[in-house]
């Protein structure tokens, strides 16, 4: 058995090895405000508005609609107001 083919093939790999530079990788950046943490968004029907979540497990969670503003206070009518 020849161990020249081996031995040059071990060297070449520790050259290479020593030479190669190992890049940081920029941290991911927080989900936005509202996020569900460990998802993906989905746009449902393509207007590029999120409308929910995909969680890990395949789920869909629909965002929660916007709660509408609370209605004016009664208008003061009658003798006492």
């Amino acid at each position: 058995m020849r161990f020249q083919p081996l031995m040059l093939a071990g060297a070449t790999a520790l050259l290479l090895a020593a030479c190669s530079n190992k890049e940081e990788v920029a941290a991911a950046p927080p989900p936005p405000p509202g996020a569900v943490p460990g998802s993906v968004a989905a746009d449902r029907d393509g207007d590029g508005i999120i409308d929910g979540y995909y969680t890990a497990d395949g789920i869909y969670h629909p965002n929660a609609p916007m709660t509408p503003p609370p209605p004016p206070p009664p208008t003061q009518v009658g003798e006492r107001g």
